[in-house]
């Protein structure tokens, strides 16, 4: 299997699953929060928070890693802060094309987990409730095994997304070998040389393979939370 890639191109699919991996263990906590508080939650800018959080589907790409790039960048309010007290640096490194891919993710994320935690029969909890089980305990015990698959499928979706992310990672952290070349930037700079449809085609048929076995465990975790009967996370 290592004849078939060469040296280069492994790196490169290491990065990929690396960067995804890390962008979508780190953006779960916080893609759950807003799942739960759009799922559960009754507030004034309830619609303004959906859309912000939907935004990242709708803007170009581009826009996105610009706003990363001011908010994110070395001069930048969030950048600096996390550089001088915790020593985090996204500029031209991997953690910025993990934190582009985390952002693209997370609308996705939220949307499989919302979906799931609005399945969850609330008469269960009710049930729970009235025999004297704490909001905590009914949480752990009802709630969230319920919501699991929900919360599964909606990891793996935004893993998908962040193999194929491209637009904000390029805009924000560069293409820079070894460090931010994930397998989209690998694919564009392929394609700007002559002569390397081989490598193209490689590293194509990896990215179509990562993400469609994603996207099918997806929607079978989808199923199996109940949404196939007659909804789907895309």
């Amino acid at each position: 299997m290592s004849g078939l890639f060469t040296a280069d191109e492994w790196e490169i699919v290491l990065l990929s699953l690396k960067v995804s991996a890390v962008a979508v263990v780190l953006t779960i906590p916080v893609a759950f929060a807003l799942a739960w508080l759009l799922a559960r939650g009754r507030f004034a800018g309830k619609v303004l928070l959906d859309a912000v959080v939907h935004l990242p589907l709708v803007l170009p790409p581009v826009v996105t890693g610009w706003l990363l790039l001011i908010a994110f960048g070395n001069n930048g309010p969030a950048g600096r802060w996390l550089n001088e007290w915790l020593g985090i640096t996204f500029m031209f490194r991997w953690t910025g094309a993990a934190l582009a891919a985390a952002v693209m993710a997370l609308p996705l994320m939220v949307r499989a987990m919302r979906l799931s935690i609005e399945a969850v029969d609330r008469r269960l909890e009710d049930a729970a409730a009235t025999l004297g089980a704490s909001p905590m305990h009914i949480f752990s015990t009802i709630t969230l095994p319920l919501a699991v698959p929900g919360l599964l499928a909606g990891a793996v979706l935004g893993f998908a997304r962040s193999i194929g992310e491209f637009g904000a990672t390029i805009t924000f952290v560069s293409n820079i070998p070894g460090e931010t070349r994930t397998l989209p930037l690998a694919i564009y700079g392929a394609l700007q040389i002559p002569g390397s449809e081989a490598q193209v085609t490689r590293l194509s048929l990896i990215a179509v393979a990562l993400s469609l076995a994603a996207l099918v465990a997806s929607e079978v975790l989808v199923r199996r939370s109940g949404h196939g009967r007659g909804g789907h996370v895309l």
